[in-house]
């Protein structure tokens, strides 16, 4: 990997785009704004993990399937390094379902691993919700 790539993903947003946070998920995360696509619903999940925003992950997260907490720890072990999103189908602006396909990479007491999932998402009075996935396995 490029030192450029290192330094992009570092100072962009967590999701991986080159953003910044503030003008990226932080919008959907502190609340200035709601994501318009799935996929951008996906990537400011993916940075809530990061972030440990547990309110905003419950928040987005369709009722039918929310649990009741996620019990994230600020001093977990694991440590998100990495989104990439595969594929997505449906999920824009006009549509009221969709799905992301994607690989979130993490590591825990130094080892790596890869959670690789399709995700449903729907959209409910102009707004879009995570419902569940399917993990996939590498």
């Amino acid at each position: 990997m490029s030192k450029s790539k290192k330094k992009n993903q570092t100072e962009g947003c967590p999701c991986g785009l080159s953003a910044a946070y503030e003008s990226c998920c932080g919008e959907y995360i502190e609340g200035k704004a709601l994501p318009a696509t799935a996929e951008k619903l996906m990537r400011s999940r993916y940075t809530g993990y990061v972030l440990v925003k547990e309110p905003y992950l419950l928040s987005c997260w369709h009722e039918s399937t929310r649990p009741e907490s996620l019990d994230l720890a600020a001093d977990s072990p694991v440590k998100w390094i990495g989104l990439e999103i595969r594929a997505a189908s449906g999920g824009k602006k006009a549509d009221s379902e969709g799905t992301v396909e994607y690989v979130a990479r993490y590591k825990v007491a130094g080892k790596a691993y890869r959670l690789h999932e399709i995700s449903r998402f729907v959209k409910q009075d102009d707004r879009w919700f995570y419902v569940d996935g399917d993990v996939l396995e590498e």
